[in-house]
């Protein structure tokens, strides 16, 4: 995350949400549009690299005119760290309807059976909100995340026999299955291990990591650049319209799980793989990064 921006004058919880949802939906992170830049240096396919072109001609417009590069701007899931109480929650909450009207933000939750839209991105249970209390700081990361990726999430509780072969199937088929649909290249987060609902927590939050992350652990890099080079070959391609770039990055998540289990979980972003975080100081000032 290198792009970082100071606010000196303390503001309200819900203004710094606001300004938050903005960053994430207009200005496309450092390292996504590096390697959208890297993309289109390799690719040798002309209709993938006018893609590529496209979408980061959208990139440049939607920044200078503040607006969102994607109409769908998505459920924002907040990942929040440090000094909690239950005016943060009440704060994210009245950000979140401020910026549906002010960005504005396309208003996207509805009742999962009466499909009634609440019109301002709330109703029960969102927004999403991921809690790790500590004494630090006040810290809260936004993930958009827009239907065309969500809904090719994929999990499975695989036979321990599969192994790694298992796990690699499992994560190819599920990228190629989605096709064009989730707008690729995409970035994809690996969760395996844990249990049925972890693991699938732990494949969103690997969408957090910068694209440029090296991962420590041996095995998970030796997984995740054996899945990029595969992923890569398979010719689907930006916009699933054929060429040599269909994922910017595999990121994997590993945790330890039941001997008689096999979890494993797939969530990815499009493209356009937008995330933003605000540090808030003890002094009430805001430092806002990408």
């Amino acid at each position: 995350m290198r792009y970082t921006v100071m606010i000196k004058v303390p503001e309200p919880l819900e203004d710094v949400i606001v300004n938050l949802l903005r960053l994430a939906n207009t200005k496309l992170p450092e390292d996504v549009g590096w390697a959208l830049e890297a993309a289109a240096a390799w690719e040798t396919n002309e209709t993938a690299y006018a893609q590529l072109g496209g979408m980061m001609e959208n990139v440049r417009k939607a920044e200078f005119k503040g607006v969102p590069m994607c109409q769908d701007t998505g459920i924002p899931v907040f990942y929040v760290t440090g000094r909690m109480d239950a005016s943060v929650e009440d704060g994210i909450r009245k950000g979140l309807r401020k910026a549906t009207d002010t960005i504005p933000l396309r208003p996207n939750t509805v009742h999962p059976l009466t499909r009634l839209n609440s019109g301002d991105n709330l109703g029960d249970g969102m927004p999403l909100i991921r809690y790790v209390p500590t004494d630090d700081d006040l810290e809260i990361t936004v993930l958009p995340k827009g239907a065309g990726a969500e809904n090719m999430s994929r999990t499975a509780m695989l036979d321990p026999a599969d192994g790694i072969d298992g796990i690699k199937k499992f994560v190819t088929d599920a990228v190629l299955d989605a096709g064009g649909r989730l707008c690729p290249p995409t970035v994809v987060g690996v969760g395996i291990g844990g249990t049925a609902d972890s693991c699938t927590s732990m494949a969103k939050e690997a969408l957090l990591r910068p694209l440029d992350h090296v991962n420590p652990a041996a095995d998970e890099r030796a997984l995740e650049d054996e899945l990029f080079m595969t992923l890569n070959s398979c010719g689907l391609g930006p916009m699933g319209l054929g060429g040599n770039t269909t994922v910017l990055r595999v990121h994997v998540r590993t945790a330890y799980c039941h001997t008689a289990s096999l979890p494993v979980a797939v969530n990815l972003n499009c493209w356009a793989a937008r995330r933003a975080t605000v540090r808030i100081k003890r002094d009430g000032t805001a430092e806002y990064r990408q």
